[in-house]
């Protein structure tokens, strides 16, 4: 059976998650209602919305007039819509007066933007490329449509992809040419494409041929037709600058070279755009500041494990905490006031997608419990700080002040993104051609401190390892466990009183079942 309406702007494609990983919204341990922790080391107990928008911002009020603004952190996951995002930063920036904000996302964007010197590719950019240089990352687990547009380049249309990987990933048996690199050396490969003066240093530490490298320079500069760039998150911030810088460096007449980050979330584009991550501090320093230089923190999400580390109990440290989340995480277990967020199923606003389009997402049904959406509750918390945004309620009436503020998103209105068959790239400045020599000089110093003696990784990883991972919301999907490697749940569906199949497909018969009949 096929759709009728297949128009949009991935067709009939939705990846596993996309597909089969909703059922969370509707999870029984989904936050019912506000709580407030009146006591350090106390119990969380239900309130009611209007308490616990008073009671957090009289405890806000207090953090700033005993340690400044500035104490006070300001967290949003790039899994929020843009509109959550911005009244996010917004309230950071003129209801707190802080520049301690950021997103929970461990790749951030901003080197790369900051020296953009030519346009993002689209994912039909990425299916007709004659070229596609793919630097770290594993889309087929991470971006799945991006994935599949690779795949299809390369078969259908013949594209040359060359991989350079420390990682044997399922792509690399399309691969023209694959570089089997040491773990960490990904951005040798940068160094080697911007000066072959460097190709024996990145080489050695890359543990591959110095010829290796003339013959990939030659692919990326010998072919005509459209040269794609593609990088994961293993870059660092001045690889990230000198790839950005690329199309410049690998330009020719009669084709284009064009750039892909590969971001780790369905708003990483987003939250960069709106600004979330350009305040002064990473997550990560976030939580190593937590008790000391940050007193109080404003977290619309949670943190992920790798910013928690080993110092879980930093958040412990701060003098209050508040957490608006779908369940209980890790983050909520130390916060003061958990505020019930409504999910995506639940929100109205839209995402940038990885190759720039801004996508509506309308609310489907009703927020679940007394759950609210993040924009709303951050509008009502600035209100009650006396700052009115002025948004009314109203998704739309946030996107437009988007429109006006953000300059990607100039003239950006909810009408335009309407047909879907003609998606809205945001509109990101290319930069003009940069004096690179710092960016390259910290490069290979960075580089040269690198060993030589880390083993590559052989074995090619199961399929699902990254995608069928369980987190906070996959984890609660049923589906997933048993996709997922090792198969931790008990291998077995209930489809009667009677009978059970297990994963390896063969039938038992319950004789418990039985014996109670």
């Amino acid at each position: 059976a096929r759709d009728r309406y297949v128009n949009g702007h991935n067709g009939e494609f939705l990846c596993i998650k996309g597909r089969f990983g909703h059922p969370f919204v509707n999870h029984e341990e989904r936050l019912r209602t506000p709580l407030i922790r009146y006591q350090k080391g106390g119990k969380l107990i239900p309130a009611t919305w209007d308490e616990a928008i008073r009671f957090t911002a009289s405890k806000l009020d207090a953090v700033a007039e005993a340690h400044g603004a500035s104490s006070i952190g300001v967290v949003g996951s790039p899994r929020l819509t843009n509109e959550s995002l911005y009244a996010l930063h917004k309230f950071a920036t003129e209801v707190v007066g802080t520049d301690n904000f950021t997103a929970t996302d461990a790749f951030s964007l901003v080197p790369f933007f900051e020296n953009l010197a030519g346009p993002i590719s689209t994912h039909r950019d990425i299916r007709h490329a004659a070229t596609i240089l793919l630097i770290g990352g594993e889309p087929e687990e991470l971006q799945p449509f991006t994935g599949k547009q690779i795949r299809q380049a390369v078969r259908n249309g013949g594209a040359k992809l060359l991989i350079a990987n420390s990682v044997p990933i399922r792509l690399k048996q399309q691969a023209a040419k694959f570089l089997h690199i040491r773990p960490g050396t990904e951005d040798a490969i940068v160094l080697a494409i911007v000066n072959q003066a460097h190709n024996k240093l990145a080489a050695a530490k890359m543990g591959v041929e110095e010829i290796e490298l003339i013959e990939l320079r030659r692919a990326l500069t010998g072919t005509e037709g459209d040269l794609v760039i593609m990088f994961g998150a293993e870059l660092s911030a001045e690889a990230q600058a000198l790839v950005a810088q690329l199309p410049y460096t690998l330009a020719r007449e009669s084709r284009r070279v064009l750039l892909h980050p590969l971001p780790l979330y369905n708003n990483s584009f987003g939250a960069h755009d709106i600004g979330l991550m350009r305040g002064i501090k990473s997550a990560t320093e976030m939580i190593a500041a937590a008790g000391d230089e940050l007193r109080a923190m404003y977290v619309a999400g949670s943190f992920l494990p790798q910013h928690l580390g080993e110092r879980e109990d930093a958040l412990s440290k701060l003098d209050f905490l508040v957490v608006q989340e779908l369940f209980e995480t890790e983050t909520t277990r130390f916060a003061d006031v958990v505020f019930p967020a409504a999910s995506w199923a639940e929100s109205d606003g839209t995402f940038t997608n990885n190759d720039g389009l801004v996508q509506r997402v309308r609310q489907s049904i009703p927020p679940v419990h007394q759950s609210k959406q993040d924009w709303v509750i951050t509008s009502q918390l600035a209100q009650e700080l006396g700052v009115d945004f002025g948004f009314q309620m109203s998704a739309s009436a946030i996107f437009k002040e988007i429109g006006e503020r953000i300059p990607a998103y100039d003239g950006l209105r909810y009408p335009l993104l309407k047909d879907e068959t003609k998606p809205v790239q945001a509109r990101y400045a290319v930069k003009e051609q940069r004096d690179r020599s710092q960016e390259l000089e910290r490069l290979r110093v960075k580089i040269e401190g690198l060993g030589e003696t880390a083993e590559k990784i052989m074995g090619t990883p199961e399929v699902g390892h990254e995608l069928f991972k369980p987190g906070t919301l996959t984890g609660r999907v049923p589906q997933f466990p048993l996709l997922a490697s090792g198969n931790p749940q008990p291998p077995t569906f209930a489809i009667s009183p009677l009978y059970q199949i297990t994963v390896d497909d063969s039938l038992r018969r319950d004789e418990e079942a039985v014996a109670g009949d």
